[in-house]
């Protein structure tokens, strides 16, 4: 017997979804569905779309209690929980604010803002704690560019005289 009974409608809902679909977890649901419907058993749709059992029985769960929805809904993934993005444009103004100031104004022993300088700013003045990456994304999408300071001095070649003529 099969575990998943679909009607002529929602056969050709799934069906057009498969050729239409660019999402390839909602193709793996679609198949699995189908292939439920007619009459494969879990363990081989299982095999087949190299899943466990348990992801299929949870994605037929999934699909019989959303019976309301239109056809696409049900077999799109659920919503993911996890942290949200917290630094994305938060922190974009508050860099821009300071970035053209010197950060010996804000107590720092350095005549140039960095990436973990910034960061560092970031959490003592504004409670903020994000990673030196989200620094610099943020860095690239204000477009700031700054040279790197040199820490030794430029060596002349030794022929420098002779390019000044004497």
């Amino acid at each position: 017997m099969a575990l998943v009974k679909l009607n002529s409608k929602e056969i050709a809902s799934l069906e057009i979804l498969l050729t239409a679909s660019k999402d390839v977890r909602q193709l793996k649901r679609t198949q699995a569905i189908l292939w439920l419907d007619e009459g494969e058993s879990v363990e081989e749709v299982a095999q087949r779309l190299r899943v466990s059992r348990q992801t299929v029985y949870n994605w037929v769960a999934r699909f019989e209690a959303r019976t309301e929805w239109n056809i696409e809904l049900r077999v799109t993934d659920a919503l993911r929980s996890g942290r949200p993005r917290t630094a994305l444009e938060i922190i974009d103004r508050l860099i821009e604010a300071v970035i053209d100031l010197d950060p010996r104004q804000f107590g720092y022993r350095s005549t140039i803002w960095t990436a973990p300088l910034l960061q560092q700013y970031l959490a003592k003045k504004h409670g903020i704690e994000v990673c030196d990456k989200s620094v610099r994304l943020a860095i690239d999408r204000l477009q700031v560019v700054w040279k790197r300071p040199r820490h030794l001095l430029a060596l002349r070649p030794e022929t420098w005289r002779q390019a000044k003529g004497g």
